[in-house]
């Protein structure tokens, strides 16, 4: 039961649960215990944000809370974790609304799966003037963006997109072919 729980962890299989259940069993109980109280409090205590869909344990993240964010602009991510990549560069300071996931009508997932009516309705609340679209480079990701933008411009509001490109420090010989166009289309003045 330990072995399968842990199997549903993203990036653990069969040989690295068993593994983890081992090590917790021989030689980390106090671990595991602390472990298995840690996650009851948090499916106890942690839910969605009432306005960014992001987890917290408030109705209302601190996020959306702080007074000193611009209102006007609001950034779409596909889960919390690149929210926080976009919060630790420092150079965001409006608000955000947290997808929990892509577009892939593949594995069934469509637009109600990933609270399109929420975002909409938070969108278009008289204060967003801008939507930052940050949805990641995959093709679903693409997909997620495109559909939200069409959406969201049908509705009067501006909608840009991340840039994407060559990387802080990076070589052009050692670059895919794809990114380097995708710079090359994306350049801007200097």
């Amino acid at each position: 039961m330990l072995t399968e729980a842990l199997r549903r962890l993203p990036g653990v299989g069969p040989k690295s649960a068993q593994r983890m259940a081992y090590h917790l069993m021989q030689h980390d109980r106090d671990g595991a215990a602390l472990l298995s109280r840690a996650l009851s409090v948090a499916v106890e205590r942690i839910h969605h944000c009432a306005m960014c869909n992001t987890f917290t344990e408030s109705e209302v993240c601190d996020t959306c809370l702080d007074t000193d964010r611009n209102r006007a602009l609001l950034c779409v991510v596909e889960t919390p974790a690149d929210q926080l990549m976009i919060e630790q560069t420092l150079t965001f300071k409006g608000l955000y609304f947290v997808l929990m996931g892509r577009l892939s009508p593949l594995d069934g997932i469509g637009p109600k799966d990933i609270h399109l009516d929420r975002l909409i309705a938070r969108a278009t609340d008289g204060q967003v003037r801008e939507v930052v679209l940050a949805t990641n480079f995959t093709n679903e990701g693409e997909a997620t963006a495109h559909y939200i933008s069409e959406t969201l411009k049908a509705r009067g509001l501006e909608v840009s997109r991340l840039a994407r490109g060559v990387p802080v420090g990076g070589e052009l010989e050692y670059i895919d072919a794809g990114t380097i166009a995708r710079a090359m289309l994306d350049r801007r003045s200097t």
